[in-house]
């Protein structure tokens, strides 16, 4: 498919929807193995003597937000950083346990920044911005330095050299961990770089502050509306840009991998003032979540996908069976993975294993009280290499496995089952990541880039480590360069007026509904709407019904929600009833993207699309990437055409 300027997409067949225009991801022209290289030396530059002269506002902590403060910072920016954390180290980045990867030859297994790009573009299944993964496979391995550099613990090999293993979706060993806590440790490193900042003077961090709403001032981003979460005080803040790096929206789901704080607030105000948000149906399943073991718990637990280096994936070959995992002798259980995927077995990409766990369980052979998990078993690797060295490759996730279930991994399975988990789907940015809103840019998984329409395992990290720490830093910049000599908006100008205006009222309306049921009662039944509706598979029969149970529900939030307490306080039923609000208007789009558009996809796997229960895309017609508009509750679907030079355009095959 190439982006002729005849060829169009098709048109908008879902009621509440149409077709709007065509745009423009602006990467540069030429080859694009160069086309990051070239775009930086046509950025403008800022004098270092005027830097502190221009001023950015940073919202989030994570490895995405704590990088672009940090590095805009230590640049003479003056950079205002927030977080609803008290600490910006516990950003929801700690969670990515498994690693961090990064293209190269670090070792002889014929790995290269071609093949990297290959794997990710594969693995999105052809779904993401080619020149987007040429940039992330090429600054990885400075990643890999920096993050070292500033203080993250990477393992490393008897000879000094750093170690990796492998994530799915590949056949080389890229990954890069510090034991099964990798994000954490990035974490740390990235918050202190942060800290050395506000120590230096450079930037200003301001903790228990959640982002209700924009400053727009004629079409442009001009700064933010915050409340204090313990305070209640609701302030306005102005700057000459504004960086969203406020994590994904997977929490959607009730039922996730993600902390419950994890929201989607600060992108949907994005999106309620004009900006596109891009695939939003694009949720990953983590396969290696903890099944759910009771409709009273409020998560779900994620087990790190390095997991499956050495853990096989089995279920009982016969449906039903009651036995212990140890009493199933080897001839009758089903190594499924293994069977259909023989080339990379356990290893397959994240939405492959999770439509087949799904299927597994669905077809009855699923296990544990609940018939609701697959096993993950240990046995072969321990009796093969030996418990301790299991022990170092992975002791703190036994360790937490045994916490949360009561069982020892190392004697028997591990249970696990998909999780809702990332988001690919995020506001729609262009090459130099800045958002359909003039002044708005966005880093990490708040973003759509890179992932396509499914993630590869340890592009998380990386992919928030190169938005922050070396792209940002470069094309926010070119961005200020044209307004030196400016000033932010003045604290009393009507913009700012406004804002603050449409902030009170909306936390007014939700505290004087005064109905009977708090937020989390709708947050649960949105959650099994969308695992039903819009879960690891859809159909256009659950889609249409979860829309209209949704508009139903939405409704009922607005008239039977109850908040107890008051907004000039700290008050969490607040902060979770205004977060549920934004979700039940982006559910409903979630569902409109995934009816919309009639193929399989990576982790977008529609039944009525596929071939031998594999994902059929349809390059024909849906070789763009979808961004939505939201306009006065009408949804425009305006489309970016994806063209594929180094990578052919190919059926995914994992076999």
């Amino acid at each position: 498919m190439t982006a002729d300027s005849g060829w169009m997409p098709p048109p908008c067949t879902v009621a509440g929807a149409r077709a709007g225009g065509v745009l423009d991801g602006g990467a540069p022209e030429g080859p694009l193995s160069t086309a990051w290289r070239r775009r930086r030396l046509e950025y403008r530059l800022v004098n270092p003597a005027n830097r502190r002269r221009l001023k950015v506002i940073v919202v989030g902590t994570g490895l995405a937000g704590a990088g672009a403060a940090a590095a805009l910072g230590e640049l003479g920016y003056e950079v205002e950083c927030f977080t609803y954390h008290d600490s910006p180290r516990r950003a929801h980045s700690v969670a990515a346990q498994g690693g961090i990867n990064a293209a190269g030859e670090n070792t002889v297994d014929n790995d290269s920044l071609e093949r990297f790009v290959r794997d990710t573009v594969k693995g999105g299944d052809f779904r993401g911005r080619e020149a987007d993964a040429f940039r992330l496979g090429e600054e990885s391995h400075r990643v890999i330095d920096h993050m070292g550099a500033i203080g993250a613990p990477f393992a490393r090999e008897y000879g000094g050299t750093l170690a990796t293993r492998s994530f799915g979706g590949v056949q080389v060993s890229r990954t890069y961990y510090a034991r099964g806590q990798t994000g954490q440790q990035l974490q740390v490193a990235g918050s202190q770089a942060l800290l050395r900042q506000v120590d230096a003077g450079t930037v200003t961090l301001r903790t228990r502050h959640e982002m209700l709403d924009l400053v727009m001032d004629e079409g442009r981003v001009a700064g933010v509306v915050m409340r204090n979460l313990v305070s209640g005080k609701i302030t306005a803040h102005t700057a000459h840009a504004v960086v969203l790096s406020t994590g994904g929206y997977g929490n959607i789901y009730y039922f996730s991998t993600l902390a419950k704080n994890s929201n989607a607030s600060a992108a949907w105000r994005a999106v309620q003032r004009g900006a596109l948000i891009a695939s939003p149906s694009f949720i990953q399943f983590h396969p290696t979540a903890l099944p759910v073991g009771s409709k009273w718990q409020s998560k779900t637990i994620l087990m790190s996908e390095s997991l499956r280096n050495d853990g096989r994936i089995w279920v009982p070959a016969k449906a039903g069976d009651e036995r212990v995992a140890g009493s199933i002798p080897e001839q009758e259980r089903d190594y499924y993975l293994e069977r259909k995927y023989p080339a990379f077995g356990n290893l397959t990409p994240r939405d492959v294993a999770s439509r087949n766990a799904v299927a597994q369980i669905r077809s009855g052979h699923g296990v544990g009280s609940l018939k609701n998990g697959v096993y993950l078993d240990f046995r072969d690797a321990i009796a093969r290499l030996g418990k301790s060295t299991i022990a170092e490759r992975y002791g703190n996730l036994f360790d937490m496995y045994q916490h949360a279930t009561g069982e020892d991994p190392y004697a028997v399975p591990m249970r696990i089952a998909p999780g809702a988990h990332f988001t690919m789907g995020g506001l729609w940015s262009d090459y130099d990541q800045m958002t359909s809103l003039p002044g708005l840019f966005v880093g990490g998984e708040c973003g759509w880039g890179y992932h396509g329409a499914n993630r590869l395992g340890a592009n998380s990290l990386l992919s928030a480590c190169v938005d922050g720490w070396f792209t940002l830093p470069y094309s926010v910049p070119n961005y200020l360069a044209p307004l030196l000599g400016t000033a932010p908006l003045a604290p009393d100008s009507a913009p700012v007026r406004e804002a603050l205006a449409r902030t009170r009222s909306r936390v007014d309306r939700l505290l004087g509904i005064g109905g009977r049921h708090g937020p989390s009662h709708f947050h649960r039944i949105l959650g099994d709407l969308l695992y039903e509706g819009c879960g690891v598979t859809r159909t256009q029969e659950s889609l249409t019904a979860a829309i209209t149970a949704i508009q139903q529900l939405r409704e009922q939030f607005w008239s039977e929600l109850r908040i107890v307490g008051s907004a000039e306080r700290l008050n969490q039923e607040l902060e979770k009833a205004g977060r549920v609000a934004d979700y039940l208007e982006l559910a409903e789009l979630m569902c409109v993207d995934a009816l919309d558009r009639e193929e399989s996809c990576g982790a977008h796997f529609r039944d009525e699309h596929q071939v031998d229960g594999e994902a059929a895309r349809d390059d024909e017609h849906w070789a763009f990437a979808s961004a939505w508009q939201v306009d006065d509750g009408q949804f425009v679907r305006h489309h970016e055409p994806l063209t594929f030079e180094s990578v052919r355009l190919q059926t995914r095959n994992y076999a």
